[in-house]
Formats: structure tokens, C-alpha cells, sequence
């Protein structure tokens, strides 16, 4: 493809060179330029890519795009200035895979919680329907029904439309993505095509990247923002932020709630560990999710494929089958009678819905014991949150590690200590390792109490000291039932 055919809607200040060169390839990491190559120099929060335009043009690179020309230009080598090379390598990308997006019904689910899930249970729905799709998660990349690694909730830009691309190819009609706040603050999503897009909820959350909760909201909002008229806009009612993210939307308008007046109202009448009753738009629905933000789930699902055409009638049939996904609420028996659940939670909000839900579900007599910890190099005003609510909703909690990465796992656990008041200190343990501490659980617990793996769900590693090790919460707890 030539350079200018890569570079339309790019808003360039300043184009020096032929823009008829050919490019086989557009990357931000000059360890991977080769000749022919369009080298996007982009601010990174930890490099500057302007720093690497050398080291491309040593590899080859046929055009560069910058913020700020460097001082020598070498002969034969197109130079391109912009005013934000992080949102051109975004159009750039898209031009460059033919504008895949396009070719797609493409739908992006933000919010803090409930991203992966709906997601997921979107592309069940509609694979299980016949249709070829793709998703885009936290937990796993699937073209049709290939599998590919996820390394990030929203992959940068050059690889998210080389999916999208791969997608195209195999025929896809419907795509579904999480799109993070932060992949909209570093314009990955730029040049995307949306049929639509869902707002789960906004509570606390990487503050460390976004530092107010104003910015966090309004990234999230930016996408409401830059959907077009053809696209539909589904958002949360029962969250105080959700009618924000409709305000400057050029897309249609459609809203969900539990609580409040919304164009697709539910209300939970039954839940049990295996499921719940729940009336969607005045018509019965048994679903084998639990609690009432999977209830918030299940109509953000009925919504958006509501707002896709998918048949009515056989909607909520077909929802009723899907089951949750991998590391959310995902349940483990054993023959002690104890019951584990697995669960992504890692803000206080999500834990505290998933901790309200097994308390609204279980009997009084049982006993729920939660083990929980906090990521470490990430937002470090949730850590007491998180210890706080643990301790609150549980009669025995257990603070242990969840990846401290870089950090002293005993210096996270002591700040999670600060919101713990003196008098439920006796409710809680300090364990640092991660697998003595699910063992602790166990051997804690009785016939018919409830085990909380909090914070890691489908995550199968752990990072100690810069190190990733395999550990998989669901086969600890698995195996130390076994043994009990």
C-alpha cells in the first residue's frame, strides 16, 4: 500500500517526501521495523517513540510520522508530521487493513465492571445463532472460533485491526470488544467503526493512570462521544454516570436498568447458587448467571441484540442457555460440601456486588470466608477499599498476594490493613502466599460454607519480583478441596 493511501483523514501539518512509496508494514516498536516499513513515533507513558526514529531508519523504515521533525532527514525517506501521532497510528493502522471495522457490525462494551462478561456472552449469542464473529477480551482473543492470546483488554492499534482484518477475511458479520478507558485516552480505538456501544458502570479504578475519577468518566465518555448517528448508544440507567455518557452522542439512545424507567427494565424475583429468575421487559427469564449485576448484564446483552435485529422472540430463550464467563462468578463443588467461587473482582465495587450476591443467596448459618489481595505497580488508594468491603460481607477474611509485581507483596497487604477498623481485625489474616492462603480457606471452612477467590478469575499467573509464574486460582482451590 502506498504512503498516501495510508495517510487519508490523517490530518497532517507537514509532508516531506514521496508519498507514492510502497509500505508493507506500520509499527510503533522499532524492534520490529524491516524495510518498507511506516515508523509511528508515539508518546508512550514510560518511552518516547521520537526517541527510536534512528533506530528505525537503521532497520529500514521507508516513512516516519512525528510530532516534531527531526533536525537531519535522510534521503529517500518520507517524513510526516501531525499533531497526535498516537491517534494517526490509529487511522493510519485501520487505512492500512482496509478499514476492517467497516466490514463488521463492531460493538464496544466500556465500564469498569461486567466488560468481559457481556463481551463474551454477546458472541456466544450470536455464534450459537450461526452467525461468524470475533471477540476482543480480557481473557482471550477468538476469530470465528479460533483462539488467540489476549495480552490487554484493548490491543493496540496495529494489532487490534490486524484481527479485525483476520476477521474480514473469515467472513465475520458481528464483532464484539471491551474497550478500556485506557485505550481510548491513547486513541487505539481511533479509525474504528462502531455499530454500537454499551456503558456498564464507573466506580474506582485506575486512578494511578487517570488520576481523578473526572478523567477516568470522561474517557469513557469520549467514546459515547465519537460514536456516529448509525450506531446505537446502550447505557446504564441504574449508574449515576450512565446518562453522562449520552450526552454528546450523535448515536441513538437506549437505556437499561433494574431500579429505574429504561427501555429494557428487569427485575430479579429468584436467586440461587445455580442461577436466577429474573423478568425482562415483563416476559420470564430463568439464566444460569447469578446476582443482580449479572441481571445488569443480562439486559445490557438483551439490548444490544435487540438493537442488532436479533429475533425477539428467540432472545431470551437463547440468553438462557449462555452460561458466565471463565473467572466471573465461577463456581466450584466439592464432595465436602463446600462451595469455591472464583470471581475477577478486583475494585471495591465489583467485590462488593459478587460479596452482596453470595450473601443475598446463601443461608445464615453458613459461613463465607474471602481471600483477597491487590495487584501490585497499579492504583493504590483501592488496596484499604478492597479490605474494607472484604471484611464487612465476610465472617473470615484472608489478605493475601494478586500479582504485587514490582512491590513488597507484605507492603500491599499492610496499606489493604489500613481499612480494616480495629475492632474486624479478628476477622482477618495476613497470608502472603497466594497458595498457603487458599489452602488456609480451606481448612477454615466446613460443609456448606462459601470459599471467595477474589481479584484473579481467569487469570492463570502469578508476577512476584518481575517473574511470571503459572498459578491458576481455580485448579488451587480445585485441588485443595480434593484434599480436604
Amino acid at each position: 500500500m502506498k504512503i498516501k493511501d495510508i495517510i487519508v483523514n490523517c490530518n497532517l501539518s507537514e509532508l516531506i517526501g514521496d508519498k507514492d512509496i510502497d509500505i508493507n508494514k506500520v509499527s510503533f516498536d522499532s524492534r520490529t521495523v524491516e524495510p518498507g516499513t511506516m515508523f509511528f513515533a508515539v508518546k508512550g507513558t514510560q518511552t518516547d517513540g521520537h526517541d527510536y526514529i534512528d533506530k528505525a531508519l537503521e532497520k529500514g523504515a521507508s516513512a516516519i510520522v512525528c510530532e516534531k521533525m527531526p533536525q537531519t532527514l535522510k534521503e529517500g525517506v518520507t517524513y510526516i508530521r501531525v499533531d497526535d501521532s498516537a491517534y494517526v497510528l490509529g487511522v493510519g493502522a485501520s487505512n492500512f487493513y482496509g478499514n476492517p471495522s467497516r466490514a463488521l457490525k463492531l460493538v464496544g462494551v466500556t465500564g469498569t465492571n461486567g466488560k468481559t462478561t457481556i463481551a463474551t456472552l454477546l458472541y456466544r449469542l450470536f455464534t450459537d445463532a450461526g452467525y461468524a464473529c470475533g471477540l476482543l477480551s480480557t481473557i482471550e482473543n477468538i476469530v470465528d472460533h479460533e483462539v488467540i492470546p489476549s495480552t490487554h483488554t484493548t490491543p493496540d492499534p496495529v494489532e487490534l485491526n490486524a484481527l479485525l482484518k483476520k476477521m474480514v477475511d473469515r467472513e465475520c458479520e458481528y464483532a464484539f470488544m471491551e474497550v478500556s478507558s485506557h485505550a481510548v485516552d491513547q486513541r487505539r480505538i481511533a479509525g474504528l467503526q462502531f455499530a454500537g456501544g454499551i456503558f456498564t458502570n464507573l466506580t474506582h479504578d485506575h486512578l494511578d493512570y487517570h488520576k481523578t475519577m473526572v478523567n477516568y468518566r470522561n474517557a469513557k465518555k469520549k467514546f459515547f462521544d465519537d460514536l456516529p448517528s448509525s450506531a446505537f448508544a446502550l447505557t446504564n440507567l441504574d449508574d449515576k454516570n450512565g446518562s453522562v455518557m449520552l450526552q454528546n452522542t450523535k448515536a441513538k439512545k437506549l437505556g437499561y436498568a433494574l431500579k429505574h424507567d429504561a427501555d429494557f427494565k428487569g427485575v430479579v424475583l429468584e436467586s440461587h447458587f445455580d442461577g436466577m429468575l429474573m423478568k425482562v421487559n415483563n416476559t420470564e427469564m430463568y439464566t444460569r448467571l447469578v446476582g443482580g449485576f449479572n441481571a445488569s448484564n443480562i439486559l445490557a446483552i438483551y439490548g444490544a441484540a435487540t438493537a442488532l435485529g436479533f429475533n425477539k422472540e428467540e432472545l431470551l430463550v437463547e440468553i438462557s442457555k449462555l452460561n458466565g464467563a471463565n473467572g466471573r462468578f465461577d463456581m466450584v463443588h466439592s464432595d465436602s460440601g463446600i462451595v469455591g467461587i472464583v470471581d475477577y473482582a478486583h475494585t471495591p465495587d465489583a467485590l462488593e456486588n459478587v460479596l452482596k450476591t453470595i450473601n443475598e443467596v446463601r443461608k445464615h448459618h453458613e459461613a463465607l470466608i474471602t481471600v483477597v489481595g491487590c495487584g501490585g505497580n497499579r492504583d493504590t488508594t483501592k488496596r484499604p477499599e478492597m479490605a474494607a468491603v472484604a471484611v464487612k460481607l465476610s465472617d473470615k477474611v484472608i489478605l493475601t498476594s494478586d500479582n504485587p509485581r514490582d512491590e513488597e507483596p507484605d507492603e500491599i497487604i499492610r496499606q489493604m490493613k489500613e481499612g480494616i477498623a480495629a475492632e474486624d481485625m479478628r476477622k482477618a489474616l495476613a497470608i502472603t502466599d497466594r497458595r498457603e492462603a487458599i489452602r488456609t480457606a480451606v481448612a477454615l471452612a466446613n460443609k456448606g460454607d462459601i470459599i471467595l477467590l477474589a481479584g484473579k478469575g481467569h487469570e492463570d499467573y502469578q508476577i512476584i519480583k518481575g517473574v511470571k509464574r503459572h498459578f491458576d486460582d481455580k485448579e488451587e482451590l480445585s485441588s485443595a478441596l480434593k484434599e480436604k
